[in-house]
């Protein structure tokens, strides 16, 4: 089978074609706050679109089909792609002079992982600050589509779960249903982001800083335009709230959204994954704030109990960094690593475990855990009856034993990824701390993580490698591992 080169290319230059128009918005903004770098945007984003059309135009006579092994190199090289073109808007206007450092805050965007290497993000222009949320933005939406229009065309068996029931595609060509299935899911989400908008404005936040921080949050992405990201309103309650609530809409499974608008609640309410999403964050959030209040003392001194008092403070904090963590958004209103030792472990134990399947959140996904977890108590029952054949189920269905072993197959090579993740950085000379914290974080495209990479730093003091290995293991984390490892087996590029 030879590889159709032409539509690769073809569909790499489309996406350079969006992204340099979005670069045009964003250097549209620059322009409305004269912030100084609307030239440079302007240019970075004619340099984008002009690579684009020159690969359409040269390529405009491909095949239209798209097999599996094209799909995979699509996919991966897509998100290499935008980052490469990415880092124009930071380069030509200086706001990140070098290619490592401003490779690592692009792909860092795209990958919705949120963590940075800026120091001072207050100096930059509002132009390059618009970018760089818009950035999450992109990738956010980007991998709803993959994960129910494309994934499941690949084989990619944990997503097929959800996707069954999404109006998906189905055989190897690219099939028009996978635009109507886009259509709706940009509808939700660019109505969501709207929402969240208006809300935070109303709450108090500036209209940029709203705009800003609801592109991060539906994109479970974490940039902000504070230093001290979300902690900057920690004496306004209602803001924490709101963004909250948006955290856990984003972390949840869009197609479940796309039922409710439609009239089928009972649909979303009978979700296992849904209930057992909420029960979670319910229960460590409690638990957490619990902690917090009896242990932290920290209600009492640094985060403003305002009006509502100790309890209500250290329920809001623990409600908040929990639900960043699970759905990997990374905003931060405190310093978690600093809440009691307890409290450090449970938060890293978190990192692991993602939001919802056919979400904007990284991680392994709670889906995952669920299957895990009940395959693993229907092994007792198999050990005793070894005839017997006793499927996984999930939402009252039967799971085919291949998706079952994908699962498990995806564990496995998340814990491997991870550990070798760690390996790496702890070779580049990182303390052991803070080598397991940057590599389960830029694994779970999470953002904060420990040790000198806490909540109240940043990615900047990574050796240049390490800052290009975090960025490797933010995109395998976010194109579900399979999708990027498979290209570095030898099989894939044999010839059949």
């Amino acid at each position: 089978m030879h590889l159709n080169l032409r539509i690769i290319i073809h569909l790499m230059g489309l996406l350079l074609l969006c992204n340099g128009s979005f670069m045009l918005l964003a250097a549209l903004v620059s322009g409305i706050y004269k912030d100084g770098v609307t030239l440079d945007i302007t240019l970075a984003a004619i340099v984008t679109i002009l690579v684009g059309v020159v690969g359409m135009f040269y390529t405009r006579g491909h095949k239209k089909e798209v097999n599996r092994k094209e799909g995979y190199i699509i996919v991966t090289f897509g998100w290499l792609i935008m980052s490469a073109s990415g880092v124009l808007p930071y380069l030509f206007s200086g706001a990140i002079p070098t290619l490592t450092n401003a490779f690592f805050e692009t792909i860092s965007g795209y990958t919705t992982t949120g963590a940075s290497i800026l120091d001072d993000i207050e100096s930059l222009p509002e132009g390059i600050l618009f970018w760089r949320s818009l950035t999450h933005w992109i990738g956010g939406m980007g991998i709803i589509v993959l994960a129910i229009a494309i994934l499941p065309l690949l084989g990619i068996g944990g997503m097929q779960l959800f996707a069954a029931e999404a109006p998906g595609p189905s055989g190897d060509k690219l099939h028009p249903r996978i635009t109507d299935t886009a259509k709706r899911l940009w509808l939700i989400y660019f109505g969501y982001t709207v929402a969240e908008t208006v809300l935070l404005k109303i709450a108090g936040m500036s209209f940029f800083d709203a705009i800003n921080h609801s592109l991060a949050t539906l994109s479970t992405g974490g940039f902000s335009t504070k230093n001290a990201s979300i902690a900057y309103w920690n004496d306004q309650p209602l803001i924490q709230y709101i963004i909250m609530f948006f955290m856990v809409l984003a972390g949840s499974n869009f197609v479940l959204s796309y039922f409710a608008f439609k009239g089928k609640v009972q649909k979303v309410l009978k979700d296992e994954e849904f209930k057992v999403y909420m029960i979670f964050i319910g229960l460590v959030t409690v638990l957490a704030a619990i902690v917090i209040h009896f242990k932290a003392n920290m209600a009492v001194t640094d985060y403003h109990p305002m009006i509502f008092g100790e309890m209500e403070s250290a329920f809001r904090h623990a409600a908040f960094q929990v639900i960043a963590v699970v759905t990997t958004t990374g905003f931060v209103t405190a310093d978690f690593t600093a809440w009691t030792p307890f409290l450090t472990i449970l938060f890293f134990v978190l990192m692991f475990s993602g939001g919802s399947a056919g979400s904007t959140a990284g991680g392994i996904k709670i889906m995952r855990h669920i299957m895990i977890l009940k395959n693993g108590l229907l092994e007792f029952k198999r050990t005793l009856h070894p005839s017997a054949i006793i499927p996984v189920r999930y939402n009252e269905k039967s799971v085919s034993e291949h998706i079952v072993y994908n699962i498990v197959a995806f564990f496995a090579l998340y814990m491997m990824l991870f550990i070798l993740g760690a390996l790496v950085l702890g070779l580049l000379g990182l303390d052991f701390i803070t080598a397991i914290g940057g590599a389960v974080s830029s694994l779970g495209n999470v953002g904060p993580a420990f040790g000198s990479l806490n909540p109240l730093s940043n990615f900047n003091s990574l050796p240049v490698l390490g800052k290009w290995w975090c960025g490797f293991l933010m995109l395998a984390g976010r194109l579900e591992l399979f999708t990027v490892l498979i290209l570095f087996t030898p099989y894939f590029w044999k010839k059949t």
